[in-house]
């Protein structure tokens, strides 16, 4: 059964298969392709993956994973430089 932790390996392999940085709308889209069946085995994350998505980005930043919000392009996610 899937975490809302596992979100954050979830967006970091995302950003890796998109050359290092995507908007939420790519990053959710891959999310749902391939971890579908680990999220409809998760409830209650099933119904609040999207949100819990957000602050797994935000986690990632504290951590110095992904760039901050004030540096990226407006709705972009990007991996640190050496993370991609």
């Amino acid at each position: 059964m899937a975490s809302k932790f596992d979100l954050e390996d979830w967006i970091i392999e995302a950003l890796k298969q998109n050359g290092g940085s995507a908007k939420l709308l790519r990053v959710s889209e891959f999310i749902w392709r391939n971890h579908r069946d680990e999220l409809e085995r998760s409830i209650p994350l099933l119904y609040i993956w999207q949100y819990e998505t957000r602050w797994a980005a935000t986690r990632l930043r504290k951590k110095g994973l992904l760039k901050a919000a004030v540096v990226s392009p407006k709705g972009v996610w990007e991996l640190q430089e050496s993370d991609c």
